[in-house]
């Protein structure tokens, strides 16, 4: 009854905050609004040129020779389909695409082959673009599987024609999901260290990842998806997941749930619509993980004005630290150290900030939802300032920049990509949050976890 109750609840919810999200966004000028429609289609057009059509499959990043992301796939469902919402394709072709994937996923190999996609339903973090094989001798990763599963549980609610094709969509989605062995990827009970906790990866290598999955950061919705799937040690493992949460006051009324790079603060807000509903934590900290995003999105824009390590370049108007590429060590800038790929970011009073001045548009662009006040101008000023320094490109704004370097990626990654259609989305219309807030397993999954509405 309790849970049939929160359902009821979480539905009229949403319904009233995608209302409120909606007239936000229709407040916007008409230069913002085309500025914001013409990031969102340019970026879209990534995962309609970097993927396979014949399996669905989406590169990791821009290049000839990227294998696919695992992550960035399961990002792809509701990117196709927000791209048929907004008549850039067909819904015959973002139905096409998704049964491609959702067949591919289901007839790829499951075993201990060094060579395989996945094993026990998870699949391995990369793959060939081509043949779905094993990619780099990668982990086979339990957060890539959970993000791609939130892109076929999505695909489950969005699909829901009554025709062969979309019928067999949302029965592949089911098999797929069902599938999935969360005891295989459990730390066991007499490990030393994260016990019960869902394990990091898995490798026929190594075994089993001795990291568990606990404390604030981009798995929460993975934590949710296998509470509403049965998996037996659910309210265990997020025991654990919750004691390992830093709450740190970094600016006055900024205190918050402790995640440096914005993109833990994003990834599982793409797909759950968290506004209003709060697990035991969050009860006693009197806030809601929505809450807690602005506060980290607000944070990092202090941060970059203070700029307590004088990069050039940032400001209120240039700020967004996450994990992205960088210009890497070949570089110099006195005693200055920079990072390649690097998960950057800052919780704003930290000691040791992992910050070598790069800037990541993502991080801005794919916290609109939280703090459009601040994250509008921003993307203006980026493309402004940057974008014909080299900052814009066919896919929208590039990865990354570092303006003390003068330096430019010159890719496209899907992982921060699909962010920024799915948050626009969701800013203009609560679109991805509608239909995932009425799917059964994530409903399932909050009221297992203890999520109770705000009263």
């Amino acid at each position: 009854m309790k849970l049939l109750l929160l359902n009821i609840v979480l539905i009229v919810f949403v319904v009233l905050q995608n209302c409120n999200a909606q007239m936000e966004y229709n407040n916007l000028n008409k230069s913002d609004k085309q500025f914001l429609d013409t990031l969102q289609y340019k970026t879209f057009l990534y995962f309609i040129n970097e993927l396979n059509p014949e399996n669905g499959l989406v590169k990791d990043r821009s290049t000839e020779k990227s294998p696919a992301s695992m992550a960035a796939t399961g990002f792809a469902i509701p990117v196709w389909c927000i791209g048929a919402e907004n008549n850039w394709i067909s819904r015959k072709k973002s139905a096409k695409l998704t049964l491609a994937l959702l067949e591919f996923l289901m007839q790829s190999e499951q075993s201990t082959n060094t060579l395989a996609t996945g094993y026990h339903g998870f699949y391995y973090h990369f793959v060939d673009m081509k043949t779905g094989k094993r990619f780099w001798n990668c982990e086979l990763s339990s957060i890539d599987t959970g993000l791609l599963l939130a892109g076929i549980r999505f695909a489950f609610q969005y699909f829901n024609h009554e025709d062969p094709e979309e019928n067999e969509i949302r029965t592949l989605c089911n098999k797929l999901t069902e599938r999935v062995n969360w005891k295989f990827m459990t730390i066991p009970d007499t490990a030393k260290l994260y016990p019960g906790t869902i394990s990091l990866w898995w490798d026929p290598e190594g075994g089993l990842g001795n990291t568990g999955w606990v404390g604030y950061n981009e798995a929460l919705i993975l934590q949710v998806i296998a509470a509403g799937t049965g998996y037996e040690k659910a309210k265990d493992s997020y025991e654990q997941w919750l004691k390992y949460y830093e709450w740190r006051k970094p600016y006055e009324k900024l205190e918050h749930i402790i995640f440096p790079p914005l993109f833990g603060h994003q990834y599982s807000h793409m797909f759950i619509d968290f506004r209003g509903i709060r697990d035991s934590y969050c009860s006693q900290r009197g806030l809601d993980y929505f809450e807690n995003s602005k506060r980290a999105v607000l944070t990092q824009r202090m941060y970059c004005i203070e700029n307590p390590k004088g990069w050039k370049g940032y400001d209120s108007l240039s700020w967004g630290l996450t994990a992205c590429d960088g210009p890497g060590s070949k570089y110099s800038y006195g005693d200055k150290t920079f990072f390649e790929y690097e998960a950057r970011g800052t919780s704003g009073k930290d000691k040791t900030p992992i910050d070598d001045g790069t800037i990541a548009p993502t991080a801005s662009a794919a916290s609109i939802c939280f703090a459009p006040e601040i994250v509008m101008p921003t993307l203006r000023n980026l493309y402004e300032k940057y974008g014909q320094k080299g900052l814009w490109g066919k896919y929208g704004f590039k990865d990354s920049f570092n303006p003390t370097l003068n330096w430019y990626d010159a890719d496209y990654l899907g992982i921060d990509e699909g962010p920024i259609v799915i948050m626009i989305e969701n800013y203009k219309n609560g679109f991805v949050w509608k239909y995932l807030m009425n799917d059964e397993v994530i409903k399932k999954g909050l009221g297992v976890l203890g999520y109770q509405k705000v009263n």
